[in-house]
């Protein structure tokens, strides 16, 4: 029994690696896109970007790409978690999405279910999110992996192999649309009447909806609780409130204010504590992502690409990321320090805030956002290096020793052999992958897996979680990959 939960336990954190791999591409693109909106509205902050031409294209560049994060992750994790980097896996996440965002669309539930849209469920008029996009990406990159082989009768044969992929994986997603559709408006509608409840508790109210709001962020159900807070479902309507100055002075605005220290300086530090704590060789790479990520949540609040880079790699500081977002929503609502948005808590909103009657001693959370800086930075080193957690460019240090390894030669055909032979040979692989300098194996039998030959070949570290192995090798562990599946795709056919 221990074993069979230590393996589950293995597996959980394995997917979870890859996942938050396979997420990387679609994120990399995000602060660019924040960036440019950002600066459509600092230039145009009374028509937000769309009084003058040049704001007005910047904005709406920006929200091209930030309007469709789901599309680019069902994209990104199909390409990621599949078995191959091939495009049928790709086209297939994107199709998957498609259907579901169709099939789940409020016109179509009004028609399954034979009533006008406006009685839909709100939940349908929030299915196109990161969730439903990542759930995409996992069932179609599942389905590649197992039927991208697939040998069908010769007169269908031109639908064999990889051209199955994308139609099997759209059929698989009408019946996950259909689980959703059952599923979903349950959650949705438990959301909204415990938001309801926890209204009632004030400023710590105030501080479990802003934990719960990070934590659910990566299943896509922080909608519904910022429709409790943010808007007039129960009357609260935090934002419609604060800026028509309606409200009741010192409370409207309490759900809001405590984001502007997490996120235009809290989640900056957690990116300065990443780039300080990456490898060298990897320390200008990961500046450059977490320096423009960063830049993007200060100026305009915008933080997916900061926390889906670390969401799945490392939950652990993502659920302590949820507790200090928490924490700040809970200080600001019990000592009045006010402030709103009607885009993010970032420096432009926070600017437009000052002349706003509602506004109260919003200089505190300036105050209040250093000290969630250094809490971040402090907290987050602490636990990178004490638990030597694997954010993105933390990879482990090479000796000179390594350096000089027979791993730094141009002969990858040898190495992914001697590779294969050290970890009990082609046989013994389930599958492989890589990420920038690790490869990631899965083992049928991991104490056949020789760490010392490892080593000696040059691997600068081996780590073993059951059947799950990922060797440190460098740079060039993607052409070592390449030629062992050639390697172990060579022996199955020979079978």
């Amino acid at each position: 029994m221990i074993y069979r939960l230590t393996r589950l336990k293995n597996r959980i954190l394995n997917i979870s690696q890859r996942l938050g791999k396979s997420l990387m591409l679609p994120v990399s693109v995000l602060p660019a896109a924040a960036i440019l909106v950002g600066l459509g509205y600092w230039m145009d902050p009374i028509g937000f970007g769309e009084s003058t031409f040049i704001s007005s294209v910047l904005v709406q560049v920006g929200l091209v790409i930030l309007e469709n994060i789901p599309i680019l992750f069902a994209a990104g994790v199909s390409l990621g978690m599949a078995k191959e980097r091939d495009g049928s896996a790709v086209l297939s996440g994107i199709l998957g999405y498609l259907v579901v965002v169709r099939m789940l669309s409020p016109e179509s539930v009004a028609v399954f279910r034979g009533i006008p849209v406006y009685q839909v469920s709100d939940a349908f008029y929030s299915i196109g999110n990161q969730f439903t996009g990542i759930l995409s990406g996992l069932v179609g990159a599942q389905i590649f992996n197992r039927y991208s082989d697939l040998k069908l009768p010769e007169g269908i044969s031109f639908f064999a192999g990889k051209r199955s992929v994308p139609i099997i994986s759209t059929l698989m997603m009408v019946l996950v649309s259909m689980v959703l559709y059952v599923i979903w408006p349950m959650m949705y509608e438990m959301l909204i009447i415990f938001g309801t409840r926890i209204s009632s508790l004030g400023a710590l109210g105030a501080g479990i909806y802003g934990f719960l709001n990070r934590l659910l962020i990566p299943l896509g159900l922080h909608h519904p609780l910022n429709s409790v807070f943010w808007f007039d479902v129960i009357g609260i309507n935090d934002i419609g409130k604060f800026w028509k100055a309606a409200g009741v002075y010192g409370e409207t605005g309490m759900y809001l204010a405590g984001y502007f220290p997490i996120m235009m300086f809290g989640l900056p530090g957690a990116a300065l504590a990443m780039s300080r704590t990456a490898t060298k060789g990897q320390i200008r790479k990961t500046r450059s992502f977490m320096g423009t990520s960063a830049f993007a949540s200060f100026l305009t609040g915008i933080t997916e690409p900061l926390e889906f880079s670390f969401m799945f790699v490392a939950p652990k500081l993502y659920f302590l990321h949820a507790l200090f977002t928490g924490l700040s929503l809970y200080i600001a609502a019990r000592f009045q320090w006010i402030a709103g948005f009607s885009f993010s808590a970032g420096l432009t909103d926070y600017l437009l805030s000052i002349k706003v009657p509602m506004s109260k001693n919003m200089g505190m959370l300036l105050v209040l956002g250093v000290f969630f800086f250094f809490l971040y930075y402090f907290s987050f080193t602490y636990f990178i290096r004490k638990y030597n957690i694997l954010t993105p460019g933390k990879e482990l240090r090479k000796s000179k020793k390594e350096e000089e390894s027979n791993l730094y030669t141009a002969d990858f055909k040898k190495l992914g052999k001697n590779i294969l032979k050290a970890c009990g040979g082609g046989e013994n692989i389930v599958s492989i992958d890589s990420c920038i300098t690790r490869l990631r194996l899965e083992v049928s039998d991991p104490e056949a897996v020789n760490e010392k030959k490892l080593k000696a070949i040059g691997a600068m570290g081996v780590f073993k979680q059951g059947p799950y192995v990922q060797i440190i090798i460098g740079p060039q562990v993607h052409f070592i990959m390449e030629e062992m599946k050639l390697v172990v795709k060579d022996r199955l056919a020979a079978q």
